[in-house]
């Protein structure tokens, strides 16, 4: 089975939630205040997220820019 793409083009709003929401709840545990994945107790990351939910930026820029220490919060 193909892997049906998460670009915002191929998304709706609801969709983008819910990839958020699985990729985000893969440990078992919410992600709000937690130092897993490098957070650092950094607080609500899925707020992280909310430009790709809103269809503003792709997931892929906001990782990047996470991985790149480009965060601005």
């Amino acid at each position: 089975m193909a892997m049906k793409s998460i670009l915002i083009k191929d998304t709706t709003r609801e969709e983008r939630i819910r990839i958020v929401n699985q990729a985000l709840s893969v440990c078992g545990q919410t992600c709000e205040f937690c130092n897993g994945c490098d957070n650092l107790g950094g607080g609500d990351v899925d707020a992280y997220y909310r430009p790709y939910i809103e269809g503003e930026k792709e997931i892929s820029e906001l990782n990047a820019a996470y991985q790149g220490g480009r965060v601005k919060g």
